[in-house]
């Protein structure tokens, strides 16, 4: 509807305006976009910051739930493309007997922001464009149409669209209320200041020690800096020093750097490179080894001649070659923080990322400190030699299997199908069986000492190593083990899920069903996490059959994969991985779910609120 049909209609309200002045000044706003220069193809958002006074409302800017909706008028301008639709807050809602039908409107204090694109074939230069803000100020007794102009000024420069972080819409105006849940707008919590911000940061890194792709490198670390105390001149507060900073500062400037250069999603595609992950299983194989006692590791003699210490040399290009290594394993399940934080560095953005991304990772570091400081410790008490080589080989059987892990990752990306879950999970039952009979000294390696008689304490734990073992074996069978074990291994396939979008698109349009997408990584444990231990919930699986189920990988080699990726980053302003959108079929953001939680009941609230939102 344009103006002109507004303006015809507020002759039906004169007498009503001149019954009360005092509405021509309720409602103020001001206007405002993201950024104040832009390439030709480049997304803008306009804001728009509205004051309603007490006692006034405005309507909804959705045509389905007002008479008269909310709108920005634009002139005919060379400058945009392309206009999409204006995100709105909640709305609130009262039924108009006049009309009979639900109102939907706002007052106090709202935001609209409005999706716009910059024209492909506009010329560089300053514009200054004039939209009218089209609007009803209501109160109790009668509506007043409002037509007000403001103007945006913007440069265009010559260049290529890079591609623009969204600034998380998805989450601040469309994503579920629930108390719990964590919210990543960064603009929001940027603007509450510099304290609170690298408060938040830190809050985020130590939530995500909980999740599963942390895991792994605790008994790496542990076996690492067990060997590591066992060298002369060692010095363990140094070393564990090393290599916690080593993390923050790799962690920290890999992923910016990779970003500046590559894209948002640069440090995940690292990580979930398959020749990496098949490095790193290497690696651990090797380390594995060392561990048993065959042989030693040292740094070749062309770097050691440049240090007068060659033990200290070797020992520090070993932490931090330690700590690239925790990186891009933590990498491969990019929490929704540091997914945005990566967006946001992508599109030019650099002093805010870099502090979120120095307090995220000191906070992921930090618990990584102390289990590199005290096994070196253990190894400098006084007759820790034969017990001490037990654990080194316990730890080299655990990082043994480790390895597994990430060749399977390699297997997944390059599709062998040879390492697959039933393969992966045999082999850790094999691995926990031989490590049970190793304790009860069935299996000699080069450093073991004689046992005279085999302590309580190893039988026990032999014990549990047999039985864990066993249990291993019973998910051979068909069953799934524990979610969190199930979490590690590669993903089963199944038939249920599309792996395309504009494919369930379609079918949704058919089905008249909302689209749930589920975006994930071959790679990625977070992922896995959440397919086993909340996709499979009864409740869950009820709440599925209302929608289409769509799987976007987005770190694999092919096409659809680079699209899927471009699709997350450009779109929703995260290369976070899990990350959950639903869409409606006409391909309308509905809510956002950005990623891994372990309560269950805030994913069954999104969906809930998500169908609710779709079927009103």
């Amino acid at each position: 509807m344009n103006s002109y049909l507004y303006i015809l209609l507020s002759f039906l309200f004169s007498f009503s305006i001149a019954a009360d002045s005092s509405i021509d000044n309720c409602v103020s706003f001001n206007a405002k976009i993201d950024r104040t220069d832009y390439f030709p193809g480049e997304n803008l958002f306009l804001e728009l910051n509205i004051v309603i006074d007490e006692g006034y409302h405005i309507y909804s800017t959705d045509p389905s739930k007002s008479l008269s909706p909310s709108f920005i008028e634009f002139p005919d301008s060379l400058v945009w493309e392309t206009i999409g639709i204006i995100h709105e807050p909640e709305t609130q809602t009262k039924y108009d007997s006049t009309f009979h039908m639900d109102i939907h409107y706002h007052e106090d204090s709202i935001k609209f922001v409005q999706d716009l694109k910059i024209s492909k074939n506009i010329s560089p230069g300053l514009y200054s464009i004039n939209p009218i803000f089209v609007y009803y100020a209501c109160n109790p007794k009668f509506c007043v149409p409002k037509f007000e102009e403001f103007t945006i000024t913007l440069e265009v420069k010559e260049g290529s669209p890079r591609d623009i972080y969204l600034d998380e819409l998805s989450s601040e105006y469309n994503e579920n209320n629930s108390k719990n849940h964590v919210q990543t707008n960064l603009n929001r919590e940027i603007d509450k200041g510099l304290f609170s911000f690298i408060l938040f940061s830190i809050g985020m890194g130590f939530i995500s020690l909980l999740t599963p792709c942390v895991f792994p490198m605790i008994p790496i670390t542990v076996s690492y800096f067990t060997k590591e105390g066992e060298k002369e001149n060692n010095n363990p507060l140094v070393s564990a020093c090393i290599y916690a900073l080593g993390i923050i500062f790799i962690f920290t400037f890999l992923g910016l750097m990779l970003s500046f250069t590559i894209g948002a999603s640069g440090a995940g595609d690292l990580a979930a490179n398959p020749w990496v992950n098949l490095c790193i299983g290497i690696l651990f194989i090797y380390l594995a080894f060392s561990l048993f006692g065959y042989y030693e590791i040292q740094i070749p003699s062309s770097l050691r001649q440049y240090s007068l210490n060659k033990e200290s040399k070797g020992g520090v290009v070993g932490i931090l070659f330690m700590s690239l290594t925790f990186t891009l394993t933590s990498f491969t399940c990019t929490v929704a923080f540091v997914g945005a934080l990566l967006a946001a560095a992508s599109q030019g953005a650099f002093l805010w990322p870099i502090i979120g991304m120095l307090s995220f990772s000191t906070a992921f570091a930090f618990p990584f400190f102390f289990l590199a400081l005290f096994p070196q410790y253990l190894s400098k008490l006084p007759k820790s030699g034969g017990w001490l080589n037990s654990i080194k080989v316990v730890m080299g059987f655990l990082e043994l299997a480790a390895a597994f892990k990430f060749i399977s990752n390699t297997d997944l990306v390059w599709n062998w199908n040879l390492f697959t879950r039933d393969v992966v999970l045999g082999i850790w039952a094999l691995i926990f069986i031989l490590i049970g009979i190793y304790l009860i000294g069935k299996i000699k390696m080069p450093f073991d000492s004689p046992i005279n008689k085999i302590p309580l304490s190893r039988k026990i734990i032999s014990i549990l190593c047999f039985i864990f073992g066993l249990y291993l074996t019973s998910g051979l069978t068909g069953r799934n083990v524990h979610g969190l074990i199930e979490s590690y291994l590669p993903p089963p396939k199944t038939d249920e899920w599309i792996e395309n979008l504009d494919e369930g698109l379609l079918l949704a349009n058919e089905l008249n069903k909302p689209v749930f997408i589920d975006f994930t990584g071959y790679t990625c444990t977070n992922c896995r996490w959440m397919e086993i231990n909340v996709f499979e919930l009864v409740e869950v699986q009820n709440l599925f059959e209302d929608f289409i189920l769509v799987k976007l990988y987005t770190d694999g080699k092919e096409e659809i994969h680079t699209y899927n990726r471009k699709l997350e980053i450009d779109r929703f302003g995260t290369a976070a991985l899990p990350y959950y959108v639903i869409l409606s079929p006409q391909d309308e953001l509905i809510s956002t779910f950005p990623g891994m939680d372990v309560n269950s009941q805030n994913f069954i609230d999104f969906l809930k609120s998500s169908k609710e939102k779709y079927y009103e």
